[in-house]
């Protein structure tokens, strides 16, 4: 599902194409220094690192060309900062939730990936876990060896299920929020939900009120349906195209998103025509 007027008020507008970060080759120094900046802010979940909590050993290594994205993102979730803040601090199926949201942007989908997650670290340990989502076929598709992680989970892509928009808005609550600093605390936010296999309405982060216009469409009225070309193969540097804007009834509205998602496309957004 896309992003629809009535979600953006949520405040995803800042995670856009535009917001995407990528160490492109023939990267300087202010290429890397943007690369840093984004993955402390995903992998942290928007928590202020000090700088004496910065992982300096790490930086020095990107920016030596030492290591790629990919290493810098698994260097920040291996460290005992992270630990100490998702880990040691709550309980294990919320650092599970926060891992879903920091190393692969979206919520996740069902009980069974919970408990593929929680096989992982009782059984391999904590190192295991966190390179479970990094080593994954999804992080590879999704952010490749050279882009930062990017909250995902509002976008329209291919494999994803339509439970994971509203469960994305359980665990994110605004672009100026952190992971720690929410009034509900380390508590873990999607337990029941997945536990039933049901999923919340979308609801404002500072009323708690759903939002009309998140759980279903006008029957009676067609919607302008904007999509963004899907990228070439590979991790080549990224070339922005033109959208393309397909006018569609609510009867076939579903149709077109499958159709949109196969063909690898992205609905950049939803509206009323």
């Amino acid at each position: 599902m896309a992003v629809t007027t009535a979600a953006g008020r949520l405040g995803v507008s800042p995670f856009d194409e535009s917001a995407w970060v990528e160490l492109r080759p023939h990267w300087n120094q202010d290429d890397i220094t943007a690369v840093i900046r984004a993955a402390y802010r995903q992998v942290f979940g928007n928590q202020y690192i000090m700088a004496s909590e910065r992982l300096t050993s790490a930086e020095s290594l990107l920016r030596q060309g030492e290591i790629s994205v990919r290493d810098f993102v698994r260097a920040l979730a291996l460290s005992d900062l992270y630990r100490e803040k998702f880990f040691l601090s709550g309980p294990q199926n919320r650092f599970i939730e926060l891992n879903f949201k920091h190393l692969l942007g979206r919520a996740p989908y069902s009980q069974d990936e919970i408990q593929a997650h929680g096989a992982i670290y009782h059984g391999q340990g904590y190192e295991a876990e966190i390179n479970s989502y990094i080593d994954s076929a999804e992080y590879s598709d999704s952010f490749g060896d050279s882009v930062v992680p990017f909250h995902r989970g509002h976008l329209t892509q291919r494999e994803q299920k339509v439970v994971g928009f509203p469960r994305f808005f359980q665990l994110y609550r605004g672009y100026a929020t952190s992971d720690r600093c929410q009034k509900s605390g380390m508590r873990a936010r999607l337990v029941q939900e997945i536990a039933r296999n049901s999923a919340s309405p979308v609801s404002n982060a500072s009323t708690g009120a759903a939002i009309v216009g998140t759980s279903g469409g006008d029957r009676e009225k067609f919607y302008r349906v904007r999509v963004m070309q899907a990228a070439a193969p590979g991790r080549l540097p990224q070339v922005r195209r033109s959208n393309t804007e397909y006018l569609v009834s609510y009867e076939q509205l579903s149709q077109k998103l499958q159709q949109v998602n196969r063909a690898g496309g992205r609905v950049t957004s939803i509206t009323p025509a």
